[in-house]
């Protein structure tokens, strides 16, 4: 199973699971993502998310040899919701969103932090958002919601960098709420999930609604420049060279 769903007291946690790609998105792992988000919404029984990782990873990212696919192979195939499906999910989710990040969490398994309203991460994770070394745009409305929460200054770094960030940094930079030890984490984001479920659905809702709706439109134009420029990019030399790159080494290993 692509991605575990699991409820327990009015928590609904998935967990990425492509553990042995390091749970990178390809498109079935976001049709499957976006869906549950989907789900999730509309079930009067699920009053918060709370996503993780399985395995050393919370998510590489996208795919990179579907990244690669995508421009060389004509017989590619999207998902049914893809990407822009997920980030769409992710905009439009109405209930509290609470992340796990139990490993690297690079590209979309950084930018969706964005997205949370509580984060979790393990002292040992670390998180990267390498669109400057893959000759590419921001993704998931990063552009925004990043200076946003951060700062203008990390967000720069972050997103122009492609550099690592490690706990205690994204905890300086505000991107992440609590810090735990590896094998607390999970039971330290539960627990405050729980704290959260055990509040009126409709409460939470109304509380999400008001701190979301103020960026709402400022959230949707950042993606649709970001999916424009990335589309541009994709492609072009810097990225197809990265690309080879990428596959030529997975290819020699």
């Amino acid at each position: 199973m692509i991605l575990k769903i699991e409820d327990e007291n009015r928590v609904r946690t998935c967990t990425l699971n492509r553990p042995d790609a390091l749970n990178a998105f390809d498109e079935a792992l976001y049709d499957a993502t976006a869906e549950a988000l989907l789900a999730a919404a509309d079930d009067p029984e699920v009053a918060v998310v709370l996503l993780t990782g399985a395995g050393r990873s919370f998510s590489a990212g996208t795919d990179l040899n579907e990244m690669q696919a995508r421009i060389s192979d004509p017989q590619f195939t999207p998902g049914k919701y893809g990407f822009t499906g997920l980030v769409d999910a992710l905009a439009a989710f109405p209930k509290p969103l609470i992340c796990a990040v139990n490993g690297i969490g690079l590209g979309i398994g950084a930018t969706i932090l964005g997205y949370a309203d509580l984060v979790f991460m393990s002292a040992t994770a670390r998180l990267k958002c390498p669109f400057t070394s893959l000759g590419v745009a921001p993704e998931a409305g990063s552009s925004y919601l990043l200076p946003q929460l951060i700062g203008r200054q990390n967000a720069a770094w972050l997103l122009m960098s492609s550099e690592w960030v490690d706990a205690e940094e994204a905890l300086r930079m505000g991107l992440v709420w609590k810090v735990c030890e590896p094998e607390a984490l999970l039971d330290e984001a539960r627990r405050h999930a729980e704290v959260l479920a055990s509040r009126p659905i409709s409460s939470l809702k109304a509380v999400k609604a008001t701190m979301v709706a103020p960026g709402r439109d400022q959230v949707a134009a950042a993606t649709a420049r970001e999916n424009a420029l990335f589309a541009e990019l994709m492609g072009a030399q810097a990225n197809a060279d990265a690309l080879a790159e990428f596959t030529g080494r997975r290819q020699n290993r």
